[in-house]
């Protein structure tokens, strides 16, 4: 059993809080049952699983250290000391994982009937990422393409927002010139979102594959984004605010074009 905060095992982890580290190693942190569960069960790379036994009384959890053990995952027991050491919330519940990141390229993105995907320009919170992860994992999408600089989906706080969407979602990064090549090559539907726009958002009648791009929270879509669109769709506000939160303007798109599919995939 670890019992020294200083131990190399402990340091590397608490490196793994900056992005610079997770850029170097190709790791991140993830803590908590659910979302320790979801990156086994996903198919995710352990590289060890992290155990307070003193903290760990959940039947789930110690199941899961079970299943991971018969699976071949190095487990490392430390003592409740080191483990808060190490943990981002109160009260942890003693079970943590470093876990390789999974990134994919840009060809795997493919214009087969069904496949969505979100495509993210320079979205600077790791919260709205980590929710638009969720939201694009419940509504059944293959995969989020992250454009220039959005932050990092393997943020501690992106992967907590996302309750382990993030190893169920293909990631995609590429800068923003080269989504358009691509796009320009593949011809894939590619939907945009402004306050600008014409077009309400349910007034649309969206393809069976697409592209749904979403601008920064700043500044939207750039003129440059918004002429690779072939639509580009608004939501409707009465209120006194001028603008969505990113993630729920997001899912409410996303929702939309789940509800359409339903309909039509009810009709066939």
């Amino acid at each position: 059993m670890i019992t020294s905060a200083s131990n190399p095992l402990i340091k590397q982890v608490r490196g793994l809080r900056h992005h610079k580290e997770r850029r170097a190693t190709g790791l991140c942190y993830v803590e908590g049952l659910r979302i320790v569960a979801e990156a086994l069960h996903q198919g995710a790379v352990i590289e060890a699983l992290l155990v307070s036994p003193e903290l760990l009384i959940s039947r789930f959890g110690i199941e899961l250290v079970e299943e991971a053990r018969a699976k071949g995952v190095l487990v490392v027991e430390v003592s409740e000391k080191v483990f808060k050491n190490i943990a981002l919330k109160e009260g942890p519940q003693g079970l943590a994982a470093v876990a390789h990141q999974r990134w994919n390229p840009l060809n795997v993105v493919s214009g087969e009937r069904g496949a969505l995907w979100i495509a993210l320009s320079e979205v600077a919170d790791p919260g709205n990422l980590g929710t638009i992860l969720r939201t694009g994992d419940a509504v059944g999408a293959s995969g989020i393409i992250l454009l220039n600089d959005t932050t990092d989906p393997y943020d501690p706080t992106a992967i907590r927002a996302s309750m382990g969407a993030v190893f169920s979602q293909m990631l995609v990064r590429c800068t923003f010139e080269e989504f358009a090549v691509w796009r320009a090559k593949n011809h894939i539907p590619l939907i945009g979102t402004s306050d600008k726009a014409d077009k309400e958002y349910r007034q649309v009648k969206y393809p069976e594959q697409l592209v749904l791009l979403m601008g920064s929270e700043r500044h939207g879509l750039s003129e440059e984004q918004w002429r690779l669109c072939d639509v580009v769709v608004r939501i409707p506000m009465v209120g006194h605010c001028d603008s969505l939160n990113l993630a729920v303007a997001t899912s409410i798109v996303l929702y939309e074009i789940f509800y359409q599919r339903r309909e039509l995939n009810a009709e066939r």
